[in-house]
């Protein structure tokens, strides 16, 4: 009898695995719960066994894998189309690698037109200048990401919004660097990414002016929609800067909740609020953290910290009961 039940479990789990749910109404008992089966090509309902539709067509490759280094072997299509890349990824390319299609190495007096071929492959792909702006540009995203680390879709989304800003013309008089560096920074406020102006023109070729003044362009031209930035978006940026544990991250976020109640934070800048925040939380907690580490790690000004931290504890009347560093 063990036998026969564990055999049951392991068929009705092999059952459950093959069928995928999906959402369509039976017309014989009016019941929303039908399933998939993808080995036999049925759409079954669960509820009366009626067979809503047969022979449907699998989509999905015929060959299995079980690693990634068996898909990737397996597989005869390339990478999907991105945004990221001048081309999208459909053209072709000769690769760098003097080898053939079966991997062998090209005689050595082939070389030379090889590279000859290469040389004019990549120069009939750029040979327009709206070309040759997106692969400069395409190539300065890329750097600013990667040494930002930030994610694929931030990417992606600051492609897209340079793409557009191209196909508007509103490149003409303006530095392909400070535009990609708006396209950056507006995407992470997108994707509620919390990055600094100062942040991001440390790793790029202009200063924090410039990039101010091209991100508002670019949301004036573009109309995006950029959602407004909280102060507890920075606390775990900063507190992983300044070492902190969780206690003075806890009250730091009451202090901003409690600053957001009264209105104490309407109309300033996040960072200020978050670092004042961060630096009254580490005077409550006992945790040594001066103006000058906090103020190094926000990327604001020691003044800042002390006006807003004076502005929150007369307003919310918190008493510090450490001396100030």
């Amino acid at each position: 009898m063990g036998q026969e039940s564990l055999s049951e479990q392991s068929v009705k789990h092999a059952n459950t695995l093959r069928a995928i749910q999906v959402k369509e109404i039976c017309p014989n008992c009016g019941v929303l719960e039908t399933v998939r089966d993808v080995p036999r090509g049925e759409i079954i309902c669960t509820n009366c066994g009626l067979v809503l539709d047969a022979h449907l067509i699998d989509y999905g490759p015929e060959w299995r894998a079980f690693t990634k280094q068996e898909r990737d072997k397996q597989k005869r299509v390339g990478d999907p189309p991105s945004l990221t890349r001048f081309d999208k990824g459909l053209s072709t390319d000769i690769d760098w690698r003097n080898r053939d299609a079966r991997n062998k190495s090209i005689a050595p007096s082939r070389l030379a037109e090889i590279y000859r071929l290469r040389k004019w492959h990549q120069r009939s792909r750029v040979r327009i200048n709206k070309s040759r702006n997106l692969v400069s540009a395409l190539a300065e995203l890329t750097r600013i990401t990667s040494q930002l680390n930030l994610p694929y879709s931030v990417k992606a989304s600051a492609a897209h919004l340079y793409r557009r800003a191209l196909e508007l013309r509103l490149i003409r008089g303006r530095s392909i660097e400070g535009i990609v560096t708006a396209c950056v920074y507006a995407a992470c406020r997108i994707r509620n990414i919390p990055l600094t102006m100062q942040q991001i023109a440390r790793h790029c070729h202009i200063d924090r002016k410039e990039l101010g003044q091209s991100s508002r362009f670019l949301v004036r031209t573009l109309d995006l929609r950029i959602p407004v930035s909280q102060a507890s978006d920075y606390i775990p940026q900063f507190s992983e800067a300044l070492k902190l544990d969780n206690r003075v991250i806890r009250r730091a976020l009451q202090i901003i909740d409690d600053a957001r109640s009264k209105l104490i934070s309407t109309g300033k800048a996040p960072t200020g609020i978050a670092a004042s925040c961060l630096y009254i939380a580490c005077i409550l907690e006992g945790v040594t953290r001066t103006q000058r580490e906090i103020a190094k790690v926000s990327g604001i000004t020691e003044v800042t910290i002390r006006n807003r931290y004076k502005e929150i504890i007369d307003q919310l009347g918190i008493t510090l009961q450490y001396p100030q560093n």
